[in-house]
């Protein structure tokens, strides 16, 4: 990534960015304060998410929403429609800023496949009383705004999540939800907090209120793909009840098509004492993906589904091939390869994931925060990110001299390191977030982490112990 390039992210935002995340944050301030009674400042910002969305087709059922919560009838599904506007707009956000990134990168995307709506069917209904329990307790919510939140809202929370995640089509509202309980649980009493994440917790909802409602219809696309699997760098996401790592990577199709960049994603649930490098002994079920990273691997994969740019990861379906450097794929493939497009309902400016090698070295300002100076264009490095089941820490990116990461944005864009090239005691270093993935290999990592036990180990087997009496 050249100097020019950055300039090009950096000299401005996309026209109307701005008006739409102020309309954006009027409305999740409303919701911080709840729609029981709906004050003259909360009526102007749904007047507003109205307004913004006038002469689209959700204009006229959102202006009803708008005012009938104005007007003191809140139903489940007015706020329904009122989470659909909000994502609405956060997803034309998202286009915007995705379209200068690949302008600035030189990037190809393939178009999100447009069919008619009315020959595509449409997806399978989400279970009547599971996801209605859901959309209630979101209602209730919303109701009582996050400064109402006490230990009786939370308390109803655990039959809804409870049901859905005895339903498979609903276990990614059930995770959602149960993230969302937890972060609230942990705040209360939010009225006491100084400051509530009100974006944060409202992106939650609006995603929670839309899993709730009829699937969309089934997009096409889905298709068996073969070929190398080229691993660039895994972003590792941990919460105290989950734990995912999804790989960016270059495919090389096996039928001479162009690379393509893809993702692909595997989770576990998890309990809050697993914690840093544990974590990947609850990934154990896809040893190939795990040892491909630890070893820095290309993985042969035949017939693995693809939908947009996102494999359905099968283990049983992949073969280690030959050592693949990642900085090396980065350098030759990143410029040719074809991004994917963005399922509609994950538009969403903080979604944006861009894989990118920034070569040039890391710069710590005087207040300790971390910049790539290129050409006089820094670009900050943000290492807040950095899991701890990784190798990589704020000290060593800040020697780095290269960044395989990804292109964020959040109120402005920034570098998120997947892998570093640097230098430590003048001596070349090499470091990846999935080096640990098939076990850690820090000498000191590894004995504090040998002192402390397998926390999986013993909880699979305390859990094996309860479910033989």
């Amino acid at each position: 990534m050249r100097g020019t390039q950055v300039a090009a992210l950096r000299d401005g935002v996309p026209a109307g960015l701005p008006d739409a995340l102020d309309v954006v944050a009027g409305f999740d301030e409303a919701l911080v304060r709840g729609f029981a009674r709906v004050g003259e400042q909360d009526a102007a910002a749904l007047a507003a998410l109205a307004g913004a969305l006038a002469g689209t087709p959700l204009g006229d059922p959102v202006a009803e929403a708008a005012g009938k919560v104005t007007a003191g009838s809140v139903t489940a599904d007015h706020l329904a429609v009122l989470a659909g506007a909000r994502s609405a707009l956060l997803g034309a956000a998202h286009d915007a800023l995705l379209g200068q990134l690949d302008a600035a990168l030189g990037r190809d995307r393939s178009p999100w496949p447009v069919t008619d709506p009315a020959g595509t069917p449409a997806g399978p209904e989400p279970a009547a009383g599971p996801a209605a329990g859901a959309r209630a307790w979101l209602h209730e919510v919303a109701v009582t705004g996050w400064r109402g939140v006490d230990h009786d809202v939370l308390t109803a929370a655990g039959t809804p999540i409870e049901t859905a995640l005895a339903v498979p089509g609903l276990r990614r509202l059930a995770v959602l939800l149960d993230g969302l309980a937890a972060e609230l649980r942990a705040s209360v009493p939010v009225g006491t907090m100084p400051q509530v994440p009100a974006r944060r917790w409202a992106d939650l909802w609006a995603r929670g209120m839309l899993l709730t409602q009829a699937a969309p219809p089934a997009a096409p696309g889905t298709v068996a793909v073969s070929g190398r699997l080229l691993p660039l760098g895994v972003d590792l996401h941990e919460h105290d009840t989950a734990v995912q790592a999804q790989v960016h990577a270059v495919l090389e199709p096996a039928d001479g098509g162009p690379p393509r960049l893809v993702r692909t994603t595997v989770g576990a649930a998890k309990v809050d004492t697993i914690v840093g490098p544990a974590v990947w002994g609850l990934l154990r079920a896809c040893p190939v993906l795990l040892t491909a990273l630890a070893q820095r691997r290309a993985v042969t994969v035949t017939d693995v589904p693809l939908h947009g740019g996102d494999l359905l990861w099968d283990d049983g379906r992949a073969r280690l091939g030959e050592p693949a450097d990642p900085f090396a794929t980065a350098r030759v493939l990143l410029g040719p390869a074809t991004a994917a497009p963005t399922a509609p309902l994950d538009r969403h400016p903080v979604a944006i994931a861009e894989p990118v090698l920034v070569e040039g070295r890391v710069v710590r300002d005087d207040d300790g925060t971390l910049t790539v100076d290129l050409d006089g264009h820094p670009v900050a490095v943000d290492t807040a990110r950095l899991p701890a089941g990784g190798p990589l820490t704020p000290d060593l990116v800040a020697t780095a001299t290269a960044v395989l990461g990804l292109l964020r944005w959040d109120d402005g864009w920034s570098v998120q390191p997947l892998a570093v090239l640097a230098a430590v005691k003048k001596q070349p270093v090499e470091a990846h977030n999935g080096d640990w993935a098939d076990g850690v290999t820090d000498a000191r990592v590894a004995k504090a982490e040998a002192r402390a036990g397998d926390a999986v180990a013993v909880l699979r087997e305390r859990a094996g112990r309860l479910l033989r009496r």
